[in-house]
């Protein structure tokens, strides 16, 4: 069963930390190195100090100092915060995704409560392990979706009237947040998500660090996570693709070649595909020439791209990136996905299939630094 709580919240104080717009920064696993050195030099506080610190150990005793000259401060009640992010999409449409950040209860896969769709690698797992220990709070909410056409959600909109207690625009999405600290909608709230399943959109490294690091450290505190969580029947929820480059064209790729449908343009690729009723499509582009491959494989379409392996992949969520990046020569092939739907996402875990990494893209990403989640 889904068990969520509300928590105490450290948070920046404005009079000591500064404004909070230099403070946050996007998950720390999209930002490249130039980012890292722009964000830091922003201020002081900014939270990619502690999230991507030189070493993992650094964090604690910056989090202790932060805490301890009152740039980070804790909210005396436990609370639910209702989210609220104003964007409009790479598609062109406006949109206000909604969700809730909250404590949510830790459990194994099997338990088959809360559901991965991708596949982790050891590698970050083991950095997010030792800044976990380092700093025994959680920096950064994980991303999760739960389904209920009813609505829950609702009695916490309806607290919102109010000013949001904080609030940034980084120039291409706006999030306010609200501190939500009514005793009987947090219990409301809870009561109605127990019977689902949450399934995890982004996250993967960071959930499965908080399960590793609850073994090891066995407290009630580590027994939950931070995250926010979004309803898979919210207007505001969109889910995009994200392209595959490869810098040589894998040989399976030659093979698929030698059937596609061959098109003028990418532009007449990118109307075929997203008229395509195939069960799977997507496009192969190489430098001036655009193949259509439509099958019918029973899996997502990511999992039938997944066959052309790993070796001198990069991603990109742009489709005129991709294509470029193969005019230019950066790469040789471009292989150009549609964007699966969240239903075809939750089935998928549902029945135990994990995607492959980078299979989805839900945009916008969520902010780092607006609330932190301690563990003591």
């Amino acid at each position: 069963m889904a068990a969520i709580r509300p928590f105490r919240a450290l948070r920046y104080d404005p009079q000591t930390a500064g404004e909070l717009q230099d403070l946050v920064s996007p998950p720390y696993d999209v930002i490249g190195p130039e980012e890292r050195e722009r964000l830091r030099a922003q201020s002081t506080y900014n939270v990619v100090h502690l999230t991507l610190p030189d070493e993992e150990e650094d964090a604690g005793p910056i989090f202790e100092h932060w805490v301890a000259d009152g740039v980070l401060r804790r909210d005396e009640l436990a609370a639910l915060w209702w989210i609220e992010q104003e964007f409009t999409g790479p598609d062109g449409v406006h949109r206000i995704r909604e969700g809730i950040a909250c404590s949510v209860k830790v459990e194994p896969y099997e338990n088959r409560v809360v559901l991965p769709h991708e596949r982790t690698h050891s590698g970050p797992k083991e950095s997010r392990l030792r800044l976990l220990r380092a700093v025994r709070a959680q920096l950064e909410p994980i991303f999760l979706l739960y389904d209920s056409p009813a609505e829950p959600e609702q009695h916490l909109r309806a607290l919102t009237e109010r000013e949001p207690d904080l609030a940034v625009d980084d120039g291409q999405v706006e999030t306010r947040a609200w501190h939500i600290d009514d005793q009987e909608v947090i219990r409301e709230m809870a009561q109605a998500l127990v019977p689902t399943q949450l399934l995890i959109a982004d996250g993967h490294h960071r959930y499965e660090t908080a399960m590793a690091f609850h073994l090891e450290d066995g407290s009630d505190e580590s027994a939950y996570t931070f995250a926010v969580l979004v309803n898979i029947n919210s207007k505001g929820l969109a889910i995009f693709p994200t392209h595959r480059l490869f810098r040589k064209a894998p040989e399976e790729a030659e093979t698929w070649l030698a059937n596609a449908e061959r098109l003028e343009s990418t532009e007449a690729a990118r109307a075929r595909l997203d008229a395509s009723h195939a069960q799977n499509a997507f496009v192969l582009y190489e430098r001036g020439q655009a193949s259509l491959i439509e099958t019918d494989l029973g899996v997502l379409d990511v999992e039938v791209v997944d066959r052309l392996g790993l070796e001198g992949i990069s991603y990109t969520a742009d489709w005129d990136e991709a294509v470029g990046d193969v005019d230019g020569g950066v790469a040789e092939l471009a292989v150009l996905l549609r964007a699966p739907r969240v239903e075809e996402v939750l089935a998928a875990a549902a029945a135990g299939r994990v995607m492959p990494q980078k299979s989805t893209y839900f945009y916008p990403k969520l902010v780092s630094g607006l609330l932190f989640h301690p563990l003591s």
